[in-house]
């Protein structure tokens, strides 16, 4: 039994009692899926790829105490009010359990390439499965997320490249025999997300500004993060906007008061918007940069200063929520000649088992 196997079997068994109380009050389950490419900006380089599926619970909040969950697991209850944000302006209280699985992929610039370019980034691939639980209120969101998974061979990186390569025709990367070596990833993450300003124009035409801050700590990335998404449109969700994909930032579970959370409103949920995103991070450690951490392997001087941008549109429709982004990343590593764009697609669906 691998060391995050009784952590994944009590999730899943949480989610599985949730989902029993859920079925008759119409409350939803989330499904998130993501893919961002830089083939959207037609290159193919540094950060080239990542996919990621989440599956967010219905609110738990009444099912911890559950007889049927083991007995560490309801221990733990009492300590996760230290995670409920303090908002004075609501008395709503939702809790999510997030479970997820995904892939990132880099690569230097230079296809052709077989040697190591030393004024270039490593080939890297990370493979992972995180859970994360969210405590929210009407306005405000924590996020406490553990991510687990594999850098290197092991994740696969070439494979899922080459394979997407031979679907359109496209010529591959020579060069991933020097990609990082084998290592375990782990990655410990804390969000905050505050909703400072909502207001409306018209019955019509509303807009919010939602601020985020945390970091992240662990062999894959060490890092701190702030940033700020502002929106505008016809019948905003009360989620917390949309992020590129990054840990913690996992924002469309619907609220409370959301018109996908009730089964009876569901179907005449519509709207579209617009949105403006911006994030910053300091960043201590970054393996796909600074290179293996127990072992001898490529590396880059990397900046510690990495600022990110995104314009996007999102629509609802029904339990559907799918947006667009097009992300612009300053440069992440010393030699590196510029920025780096890429899209970022996101597809949600709110539904009641």
């Amino acid at each position: 039994m691998t060391p995050t196997t009784p952590l994944a079997l009590a999730s899943c068994l949480l989610l599985t009692t949730a989902q029993s109380a859920c079925a008759e009050t119409g409350a939803p389950w989330t499904l998130n899926l993501y893919f961002e490419n830089d083939l959207f900006s037609e290159t193919d380089q540094d950060y080239t790829n990542g996919v990621r599926a989440s599956w967010v619970s219905p609110n738990v909040n009444d099912y911890l105490n559950d007889e049927r969950l083991p007995s560490w697991v309801r221990g733990i209850t009492p300590y996760l009010p230290l995670f409920d944000p303090s908002d004075k302006n609501s008395t709503q209280l939702q809790r999510n359990v997030v479970i997820s699985v995904g892939q990132q992929i880099y690569t230097p610039q230079d296809i052709d390439r077989t040697t190591i370019d030393p004024n270039d980034r490593p080939y890297a691939a990370w493979l992972y499965t995180g859970l994360a639980y969210h405590s929210r209120t009407k306005n405000r969101m924590n996020t406490a997320e553990i991510n687990l998974g594999i850098v290197g061979p092991l994740a696969f990186g070439q494979e899922a490249q080459d394979f997407i390569h031979d679907i359109r025709g496209f010529e591959k990367f020579k060069g991933w025999d020097n990609q990082l070596k084998n290592e375990p990833g782990l990655q410990l993450v804390y969000e905050h997300k505050n909703r400072i300003i909502r207001g409306q124009f018209s019955p019509f035409f509303e807009y919010d500004t939602i601020i985020h801050g945390g970091g992240s700590l662990g062999n894959v990335a060490t890092y701190l993060n702030a940033g700020a998404e502002v929106r505008f449109g016809w019948n905003l969700p009360q989620d917390f906007g949309t992020s590129a994909l990054r840990s913690g930032g996992d924002n469309s579970a619907p609220g409370l008061g959301d018109g996908r959370y009730q089964r009876g409103s569901r179907n005449h949920n519509l709207g579209v918007h617009a949105f403006i995103s911006m994030d910053g991070r300091w960043v201590v450690q970054d393996i796909f940069l600074d290179g293996n951490t127990f072992r001898d392997s490529h590396s880059i001087d990397k900046e510690h200063l990495v600022g990110e941008t995104a314009f996007g549109i999102a629509a609802l429709y029904h339990g559907w929520k799918i947006s667009f982004a097009q992300v612009h990343r300053s440069r992440e590593f010393k030699t590196q000649d510029e920025g780096h764009a890429f899209g970022s697609l996101s597809v949600s669906y709110s539904y009641s088992i």
